[in-house]
């Protein structure tokens, strides 16, 4: 099989935490925090996310979509399907959106259970969700045969 890979991504109102995946769909490491100065100013983070799928011959992006309790979209979420959006027409390539409820205290619970001190949580909480949403992504496809084809089909056709 071609080794191919994705990008996690955690979109936050200031932050945007990454995550490679390995060639074959296995694991998730944590790669960096994109930092931004306003809400609102995305163009350097596009960019920067543009290098690393450059770099690292990334063939699909996976984004982490924050539902509300109830699986409805509120603000952020709305915020974060159009960043996705964005993401894919600059790219060209697929983005997943995928459900990251918890994601976020799920990593601060690893952080917490490692003795990491607070500045230390803040310097990777980012990165860690990053790659709790992509690891998650990936186990879905390992049991799910036909989403991963399907993946597959839209990479090709990207």
């Amino acid at each position: 099989m071609e080794e191919l890979r994705l990008l996690g991504l955690d979109f936050g109102s200031a932050t945007v935490g990454v995550a490679c995946s390995d060639g074959l769909f296995l694991t998730a490491q944590p790669l960096t925090v994109i930092r931004r100065k306003h809400e609102t100013k995305l163009r350097q983070t596009y960019q920067q996310i543009e290098e690393i799928v450059a770099e690292r011959g990334i063939n699909a992006l996976v984004v982490g979509l924050p539902k509300r309790l109830d699986n409805s979209i509120g603000d952020r979420a709305e915020k974060t399907e159009a960043f996705a959006a964005d993401l894919e027409r600059r790219t060209g390539l697929p983005v997943v959106l995928w459900d990251e409820r918890f994601t976020t205290v799920e990593a601060h619970r690893i952080l917490d259970a490692g003795g990491a001190k607070r500045e230390q949580k803040e310097a990777v909480v980012d990165k860690l969700a990053a790659t709790i949403i992509l690891q998650s992504y990936m186990d879905f496809l390992a049991n799910h045969p036909d989403e991963k084809d399907d993946l597959l089909r839209k990479i090709k056709e990207s």
